[in-house]
């Protein structure tokens, strides 16, 4: 007789546990997918990123340049090319602060334009620029290169000078007014003079620029009465 073998299973083989009645069988655990690689980029292909990475900076170049112009015009006086108020104050506060530490001394003059509404008024803004303008030329001419003028107002300038005596100080002082008067000027066929009238304050280990200024205009108000009853 045959034997059966169908249904039979080898002599050591573990039958498959059935299932029971009313329970499901767990589900697989599917295997994470491997994640997906670029494609290598094939030798000699340009990089996309280069340029734009390039034009960001010089973008970035170009708006720092104007951050520093504009900062520096904060300071500056557009039509003389000097330091304005805000300017002349911030150097000579960095100088003052210099003088205290370093025992150091220095002079602040501070001029007053004597005639310059009168020429706006008759020939113009146009001849009281080109006044100041000639002005500002002859006080360059008399200072050192490590002074500082700046312009605190319409016709008010500053000078800041190093290493004066009180002597020294009143004699430059003097010197500048003599300067300015000798400008002439000629507008519409008429000979005209500004001058101006200077007051002074010196700056010693104690001093103060808010005072220093104060003090110097009004010396230079004073100036500016004595020289009108002069003329």
């Amino acid at each position: 007789m045959k034997k059966k073998t169908g249904g039979t299973a080898p002599k050591g083989a573990k039958k498959a546990a059935k299932p029971r009645k009313g329970v499901k069988p767990a589900p697989r655990r599917a295997r994470p997918a491997k994640p997906a690689t670029a494609a290598p980029r094939p030798p000699g292909a340009p990089d996309d990123a280069k340029p734009a990475i390039r034009r960001l900076r010089a973008q970035l170049a170009r708006a720092l340049d104007r951050v520093e112009e504009l900062q520096a015009s904060a300071h500056t006086d557009f039509l003389l090319n000097i330091p304005n108020r805000r300017g002349f104050e911030r150097e000579l506060q960095r100088s003052i602060s210099y003088i205290n530490r370093y025992h150091a001394s220095g002079a602040l003059i501070v001029l007053d334009v004597d005639r310059l509404k009168p020429i706006n008024d008759a020939f113009g803004h146009a001849a009281g620029d080109q006044v100041l303008k000639a002005i500002v030329a002859t006080l360059s001419r008399e200072v050192r290169a490590s002074d500082v003028i700046g312009r605190l107002g319409g016709d008010e300038f500053a000078l800041l000078l190093w290493n004066l005596s009180e002597t020294d100080a009143r004699a430059k002082a003097a010197a500048l007014e003599q300067a300015v008067d000798a400008l002439s000027f000629r507008f519409r066929g008429r000979t005209v003079t500004a001058g101006v009238s200077a007051g002074v304050a010196l700056l010693g280990p104690h001093a103060d620029a808010g005072r220093a200024l104060e003090e110097a205009d009004r010396a230079m108000y004073v100036r500016k009465a004595q020289r009108r009853h002069e003329l």
